[in-house]
């Protein structure tokens, strides 16, 4: 069933390039209004701009996501400047490509307060209003990283396990309240993701979809049953992992070093 986007209102984080970027400007071509949030001011500005050519009520507000205190007031405020939220896009993710003995305690806090506790902080702002109105959906971006264990992704696959965890969770309380929870789990996708200062190269050399494809899966699962949505889908690798997980580490760790899996 095809996602009814007009007229919703939608809030995406990480708006000003790859993924985020993306899917707003699908939506906006949809007619839904969209609500930006990421830190860069100057990419922000040229997304949003896009997306008032077909969608001009649409708005932006530059934050930086680690500053968790910050976020339900800023939830509130979009929320009061858009008439409403209708759903909710936690998609905005930082790497931390590292070997867990290289990797800084302070450095996995910070990827868990980007990936984690910004998802958490946005949605608990948001969700006594979704209620009290009835109706709302709340979408996390996750990976396929919050489903394996990947070679030096430690700090990222914690936060992205703790964002499936949550809204596996989140689903069970607030079933039959009217609030839908997706859970997305994107494979490799085109973004700068790959190329963060601070982030070793990545390990990874197989293809990567385009994040115009990704959007576009996405959006089919808004308006899609079921909670778990595979972009593209992995999920049989996932179920392969979870029936032998210690032939799984084995392979990994065997690819990892440039021998032969097990």
């Amino acid at each position: 069933m095809a996602y009814a986007a007009a007229g919703k209102r939608v809030l995406i984080t990480g708006a000003s390039a790859g993924l985020g970027a993306a899917l707003a400007r699908r939506l906006a071509a949809r007619n839904a209004v969209v609500g930006l949030i990421a830190r860069r001011r100057d990419r922000l500005a040229e997304v949003l701009a896009e997306c008032r050519r077909t969608s001009p009520a649409s708005a932006m507000w530059v934050a930086d996501l680690a500053d968790t205190p910050a976020l339900s007031g800023l939830a509130l405020r979009a929320w009061d400047s858009l008439g409403g939220i209708d759903v909710l896009v936690n998609n905005a993710a930082i790497p931390k490509r590292r070997p867990v003995t290289a990797l800084e305690p302070g450095e996995v806090e910070d990827v868990m307060r980007v990936n984690f506790f910004a998802p958490m902080r946005l949605t608990l702002a948001l969700l006594p209003r979704m209620l009290a109105r009835g109706s709302g959906m709340i979408v996390n971006v996750s990976s396929i990283g919050g489903r394996l264990g990947l070679i030096h992704e430690t700090a990222y696959c914690a936060s992205k396990f703790a964002l499936c965890g949550w809204s596996e969770a989140m689903a069970v309380d607030l079933h039959g309240s009217g609030i839908a929870v997706k859970l997305i789990e994107p494979g490799a996708v085109d973004t700068e993701i790959w190329d963060q200062p601070g982030s070793e190269e990545p390990l990874y050399r197989g293809p990567k979809a385009a994040a115009d494809e990704v959007a576009e899966g996405v959006i089919e699962a808004l308006g899609a049953e079921g909670f778990e949505h595979y972009i593209p889908d992995l999920r049989a690798v996932v179920d392969a992992k979870n029936a032998d997980i210690d032939a799984f580490i084995a392979g990994a760790a065997s690819l990892a070093s440039g021998g032969s899996p097990q």
